[in-house]
């Protein structure tokens, strides 16, 4: 393999790593953009549950009536 050949090879192979980190990039960005709204997500329905267990009164197993098959 000649010079010329060797620097065609590593240009060929910078191009498909450059490539490459694009496309990770891209996805890594997406990922980031899901997991942000995930958390936001997940912030909501913690405030909601609260709020539900602050809205019913506390009861224990033992106040619940026995199920049909009893």
């Amino acid at each position: 393999m000649n010079d010329q050949e060797r620097i065609t090879e590593l240009e060929s192979r910078v191009a498909f790593q450059e490539d490459t980190l694009d496309t990770l990039n891209e996805i890594v960005s997406r990922q980031e953009l899901e997991i942000e709204q995930l958390k936001r997500m997940i912030k909501v329905m913690n405030q909601r549950m609260k709020s539900l267990s602050n809205d019913s009164p506390t009861s224990s197993p033992d106040d619940e009536p026995p199920p049909p098959h009893y």
